[in-house]
């Protein structure tokens, strides 16, 4: 009497695609895009502003709107809307409705117009050659920079290395003021 092979039945069938129908529900839930969300979205809150910069320094392109309208949908996950970013699924646009509630820290609103503040009156009328203490290099129009180069290989020591990164960094200001004054004197 010839072996009988084991053969698939209709319970297993159903039993393996209901089990399958859940897992692929549950990988599609788990990244967010399923359903509209408008439910849990509302009894989230408000967006933080500081997740709101952070995210808007990192990608300039994306605007403002559509960022708070991907964090409220994810709950505030910085880490997941970055990772919908990278993988260039991109952010969905936000419907007409969308008004962000944006939280509002007391503390932090005045440091930041302390801090926009000493930068208006940092770039106020002060350029390289002041901001870099390099009148007197200026004075001697740079014939000892060329004389000196410091070497090519990276030193170990860090009061060396921060002096040569210094020097460059003369050097470079010097050298564009030089080329600078050459090409208003070649317009003149």
């Amino acid at each position: 009497m010839p072996e009988e092979e084991p053969s698939v039945n209709i319970s297993s069938l159903l039993t393996l695609a209901v089990v399958s129908f859940f897992v692929i529900r549950w990988f599609l839930k788990r990244d967010g895009d399923g359903g509209d969300g408008s439910g849990r979205s509302r009894a989230r809150g408000a967006i933080d502003p500081a997740q709101v910069e952070q995210i808007s320094q990192m990608f300039p392109q994306l605007s403002t709107r559509d960022i708070m309208w991907d964090l409220q949908r994810n709950g505030g996950n910085v880490a997941a809307t970055t990772e919908r970013i990278l993988t260039g699924r991109g952010l969905e646009t936000p419907p007409p409705s969308f008004q962000p509630q944006v939280a509002i820290p007391q503390a932090s609103t005045p440091a930041a117009q302390t801090a926009a503040a000493s930068a208006a009156s940092k770039s106020e009328g002060q350029d390289l050659i002041s901001r870099y203490n390099l009148g007197g290099k200026v004075a001697t129009d740079g014939a000892e920079t060329t004389q000196s180069s410091p070497s090519s290989g990276w030193s170990q020591n860090k009061e060396e290395r921060q002096r040569i990164l210094q020097k460059r960094r003369d050097d470079m200001i010097l050298a564009a003021r030089k080329r600078m004054e050459q090409k208003v004197q070649g317009s003149v």
